[in-house]
C-alpha cells in the first residue's frame, strides 16, 4: 500500500527559547499538564525501549507512574523482557508521543530499580484486581492458552482470600534517571521546533536548538 499522499500540516504554535524553563522536569510537567487538560488519552503511556548486550532492541509500551528530578518511574515484572535487557544494559529511552498536539518528548538515560519500599507503597495503591494480575503473569514467558492464566487467577484469588495481597518478589519499579531530554514540536513545512536539554557533569541543563 502506497502511504505516501498520507500527510498533514502542523499548525499548533511553535516553540521559542524563551518560552523554556531551564528545568526539564518542570517543563515537562507543563507539557504533561497540557496533554491532561486537552483530554489526550492515557497521557502517561510512553514507549520503553532496551537493548540487550547484543545490541538487539525491544519496544513497547508503559504506563509512567512517578516522574520527579530523580527521573521517572514505571513497573513491570523482573523477569520480563525489558527487566532482562535492562539487567544487561541499563540504557534505555522513553516517548511520550502526544501527537493531538502535535508534540512528543523523547528521554534517553539509565534505569535502574528502585527500592522495594517504594515499589510497596505504589503496589498497595493498586486495585486489588491489578495486585492479583502482577502474581498471575509470568509476563513475556510461553503459555498455552488464556485459560491457563484464568486457573493461576483463580489459585491466586484463594490465596489471598482473607487477607492482603502481599508484594511479589520478582514485581516492582525502575526509575530512569535522564541524560537528556527533547521537547518537540511540529510546525509546519516539516521545519519542526526541537530543544534538547542535556544533563551535565554538575546535574545542570544546558539548552541546545536541534533542526528538524
Amino acid at each position: 500500500m502506497d502511504l505516501t499522499n498520507l500527510r498533514r500540516s502542523y499548525e499548533q504554535g511553535g516553540l521559542r527559547r524563551d518560552s523554556l524553563d531551564p528545568d526539564p522536569i518542570i517543563q515537562f510537567e507543563h507539557w504533561f499538564k497540557d496533554a491532561e487538560k486537552s483530554d489526550v488519552k492515557d497521557p502517561n503511556a510512553m514507549s520503553l525501549a532496551t537493548a540487550n548486550k547484543a545490541g538487539e532492541v525491544s519496544l513497547r509500551t508503559v504506563l509512567l507512574k512517578i516522574y520527579d528530578h530523580q527521573g521517572f518511574v514505571f513497573f513491570t515484572n523482573y523477569e520480563s523482557t525489558k527487566a532482562r535487557q535492562i539487567a544487561e544494559n541499563p540504557n534505555v529511552a522513553l516517548l511520550f508521543p502526544w501527537l493531538d498536539q502535535d508534540r512528543q518528548v523523547k528521554i534517553r538515560g539509565q534505569a535502574s530499580r528502585i527500592s522495594t519500599t517504594e515499589s510497596l507503597k505504589y503496589f498497595i495503591s493498586r486495585p486489588r484486581g491489578s495486585q492479583l494480575g502482577a502474581w498471575v503473569s509470568q509476563q513475556s514467558s510461553v503459555i498455552s492458552s488464556r485459560t491457563l492464566l484464568m486457573s493461576k487467577l483463580d489459585e491466586i484469588k484463594k490465596r489471598f482470600a482473607h487477607g492482603d495481597i502481599s508484594l511479589p518478589e520478582f514485581w516492582g519499579g525502575y526509575r530512569v534517571k535522564p541524560s537528556t531530554i527533547e521537547f518537540w514540536q511540529g510546525q509546519p513545512d516539516r521545519l519542526h521546533d526541537r530543544f534538547s536539554y542535556q544533563r551535565q557533569q554538575d546535574d545542570s541543563w544546558t539548552i541546545s536548538r536541534l533542526a528538524p
